[in-house]
């Protein structure tokens, strides 16, 4: 009897690393102190090549966030200069002090290479305070500094913390910290998550999102 209830226990923790490792169990050591923002879909603004309708690039099935552009894509503004990018703008909660996080769950396909998939905009001079791009598989802040290998075809949870009063950016992938870099200044910062062509891209680029949301420090 003991021995049946032992197995049955390692056979629980196996399945709960399991699915750690996967992303699709919430990690919340990052968010300890911090408080859930309310959000609803009025929040989730949707950038998309200028002259094409919504669900030709996006798709939703109440849980999981699809988007993806290609290359010949137009521009968010019709008559812009910016890449192609389908993106979700986290509208209603701009912010210029205090500590703030974005958490989801990201997944990319495979062949899908040269994307941003997530970012804080806002900073000075730059455009952005930070980008996570994806390049042959792995992740990257902007092309600068490697933060995890291998996440094509797997769900990863994701978090950024943004501590603009200190201007320090931390990242979490699965409960791990992997990068801690300095910001980049500016304000009325906010949070996009999606996909938004960079160097070298693929013929299709995609990135899903799913369990996305945002806190703040109390």
């Amino acid at each position: 009897m003991a021995s049946h209830t032992l197995s049955w226990m390692i056979l629980v923790c196996l399945l709960a690393i399991l699915l750690a490792s996967s992303g699709l169990v919430p990690v919340r050591a990052q968010t300890n102190g911090f408080l859930e923002v309310s959000l609803n879909a009025g929040n989730f603004m949707l950038q998309k090549p200028w002259n094409l309708p919504a669900n030709a690039r996006y798709r939703f099935d109440g849980t999981v966030h699809r988007m993806w552009i290609f290359p010949s894509d137009k521009p968010y503004n019709q008559g812009g200069s910016t890449k192609p990018r389908t993106e979700i703008q986290i509208t209603g909660h701009d912010y210029n002090s205090g500590v703030w996080q974005f958490e989801g769950s990201l997944f990319v396909p495979f062949g899908s290479s040269g994307m941003s998939v997530m970012q804080i905009f806002g900073g000075n001079p730059t455009a952005t305070t930070l980008m996570l791009h994806v390049y042959d598989g792995n992740l990257w802040y902007y092309d600068q500094k490697f933060v995890e290998a291998n996440i094509s075809n797997r769900w990863i949870r994701v978090n950024v913390i943004h501590d603009v009063d200190a201007s320090k950016l931390t990242v979490f992938i699965n409960g791990q910290l992997k990068l801690t870099v300095n910001g980049k200044g500016g304000d009325n910062h906010f949070f996009k998550f999606g996909v938004y062509e960079q160097r070298n891209p693929t013929a299709r680029m995609e990135a899903r999102w799913m369990n996305v949301r945002i806190l703040k420090k109390n």
